[in-house]
């Protein structure tokens, strides 16, 4: 087959026992816009909520050790004995 007549994706089918699934989560979703953009904001939320936390995770591990939450009972102490 040359180049010029491939189709540039192959289309994906789901076998017939995921069509209804399918089906009924298009229909929940997209029927109505207000519910389309409530499942879009709640992915977002939630996306953005995990994304913070493994950020901040990576974060401490990089900076361990250099971070007021890690000095800060060096210098409390050191202010309570004077």
């Amino acid at each position: 087959m040359p180049a010029a007549s491939r189709p540039l994706y192959k289309s994906v089918t789901l076998p017939t026992s995921m069509r209804p699934l399918q089906r009924d989560n298009y229909g929940f979703l997209f029927r109505k816009n207000f519910v389309f953009l409530g499942a879009v904001f709640g992915a977002a939320f939630a996306f953005e909520m995990g994304y913070d936390s493994i950020t901040d995770r990576v974060w401490d591990t990089i900076n361990k050790g250099r971070q007021w939450k890690d000095i800060r009972s060096k210098y409390v102490e050191a202010a309570e004995e004077d």
